[in-house]
């Protein structure tokens, strides 16, 4: 099969691809006329190969195939329907679509600012007859109509903005290549086959979502069931509604539903998962523990980012070794340790974490200074720090920009999430850096505590004290109903101490 998006729609002959909870699935032959049709009408408006089409859409199955379907006629550039009016006006500003695809009722911001700028809409009107049907309605044709011509490997396919934590974002194109090859590496990794049912919590305009939720599944001739959004309330409704064979989602989200699913354990037990997926961030090894002995079903933790259409490393399903804390061996690209010098370190020693491989974005768009920053003889540095165990099994010490700097003294974030998450009453954990005077930064933490049980701040730090250097025991605790994350799920440690008010005056 030739590597395009177009291509692996084309392929697809069963009887469910995309679906919904209470809604008919709709099949794979029925996404792939979708795909003819969302193309023809593209390119009446001039729309293909390497244009660029805005999607804002709620999560659910018309933002699944909006992406597939768009993807495989020239290149998706899916948005977070929840941004400002001044993100749109950026993101869209910079992306430069050549339509951008909104509800009749989406969001009021974004229907403003394409306007603006001149970006024509096109409307999704969603079908009855199957779960992610749709037509599109728009401004007619206006005479500058392309020949429809299919996108090739190399041509773009998905476009998304790195997180712009520490700096502006950066936009980073994947090219039909990429997105096959990475929905292959999942589809192998996970042992994905017809029978599978994967339920969707990710957001869909997240790679992680995109590509291994809804790609991976299709690529393997299986299917995924889209939901509305996450929601831990209704995990074990939907458990039962739906009959997954497996589910993927951040840390914070399995944390929530192990929150909820623990007081049900019969029910968990009961969805009789074949597995459960985490990635885009560690999962601490009690969490991982705690989800096997809820769900009885093993816990495969994989390693991604964006610049990689997602997956880089995966642990395997047993009965090989899934080890605690490692984030598997290399299930794509080739990964290895660089140090500082650019040299390529032995199995043990702790550097970058680089990658190479077929699903490794070529670059970033328009940015020659971020892209002679990123990539060295061909490696891509992923700003991760880890090392290879003899087993080449990948332990990351952390994101190399969200170590603590306390006077000199380096400290892994996680290292202490892991210590903390030790103590019985603590149900999550996440650390990070708070600016002071002298030291330059001081350690801080945030807790969720379990349903009923306390802990004080003292009780904490003491706990922690008592397993770590006193360096790395947190200068303050905060205890808190939740942990403030971002629209992905994710904890951004960066920003957290200045989101959290805690400013260098009140650490010294």
């Amino acid at each position: 099969m030739e590597s395009t998006v177009s291509a692996l729609i084309a392929a697809l002959n069963s009887p469910r691809a995309i679906g919904a909870p209470g809604r008919p699935w709709l099949d794979g032959p029925g996404l792939a006329k979708l795909a003819v049709s969302v193309g023809t009408l593209l390119a009446e408006r001039g729309i293909g190969p390497g244009d660029r089409v805005g999607i804002v859409l709620p999560n659910g199955p018309e933002m699944a195939t909006a992406f597939l379907t768009v993807a495989a006629a020239c290149c998706a550039a899916p948005l977070n329907p929840a941004y400002k009016s001044d993100e749109f006006e950026f993101y869209l500003s910079d992306l430069k679509p050549a339509a951008i695809i909104l509800t009749p009722g989406g969001p009021q911001a974004a229907q403003d600012v394409a306007v603006r700028l001149g970006i024509p809409v096109l409307n999704l009107v969603p079908e009855a007859e199957a779960a992610g049907l749709f037509r599109l309605e728009g401004p007619a044709a206006a005479g500058a109509t392309k020949p429809i011509r299919a996108a090739g490997p190399d041509d773009p396919a998905l476009v998304l903005h790195t997180s712009g934590t520490t700096a502006r974002p950066k936009i980073v194109p994947l090219t039909n290549a990429n997105i096959v090859a990475s929905a292959g590496h999942i589809a192998r990794s996970l042992d994905l086959g017809p029978e599978d049912i994967c339920l969707n919590v990710m957001p869909l305009f997240h790679i992680h979502g995109l590509i291994a939720a809804v790609s991976a599944s299709l690529s393997a001739g299986a299917a995924v069931c889209c939901t509305p959004g996450f929601n831990a309330f209704k995990f074990g409704e939907l458990l039962r509604e739906v009959k997954p064979t497996w589910y993927t989602a951040v840390p914070t989200m399995h944390q929530a539903i192990l929150m909820r699913m623990r007081a049900h354990p019969a029910q968990a037990r009961a969805a009789n998962l074949r597995l459960i997926r985490s990635s885009s961030a560690s999962l601490p090894p009690q969490v991982m523990a705690e989800l096997e002995e809820v769900f009885g079903a093993p816990v495969i933790e994989a390693y991604g980012m964006t610049e990689a259409a997602h997956q880089m490393a995966c642990n395997p399903l047993p009965p090989r070794a899934r080890k605690p804390g490692a984030v598997g061996i290399a299930a794509g690209p080739e990964i290895a340790i660089m140090d500082d010098g650019n040299i390529i370190l032995p199995q043990g020693e702790i550097g970058e974490v680089v990658i190479r491989g077929p699903n490794v974005t070529p670059g970033y768009d328009s940015n020659p200074a971020a892209n002679a920053k990123a990539f060295t003889d061909g490696w891509f540095r992923t700003g991760d720090q880890g090392r290879l165990d003899e087993e080449g099994y990948l332990f990351l010490t952390g994101r190399l920009k969200e170590q603590i700097n306390r006077g000199g003294e380096k400290i892994s974030p996680l290292e202490v999430d892991v210590v903390l998450l030790d103590h019985p009453a603590i149900a999550q954990a996440c650390t990070f850096g708070i600016p002071h005077d002298k030291l330059g930064e001081e350690v801080g933490a945030v807790v969720v505590l379990r349903p009923e049980m306390t802990a004080t701040e003292a009780e904490i730090r003491d706990f922690a004290s008592v397993r770590l250097a006193a360096f790395k025991v947190p200068r303050r605790v905060l205890v808190m109903d939740d942990i403030p994350k971002g629209a992905t799920g994710k904890v951004q440690r960066i920003g957290l101490a200045a989101k959290l008010g805690l400013t260098a005056q009140e650490a010294v």
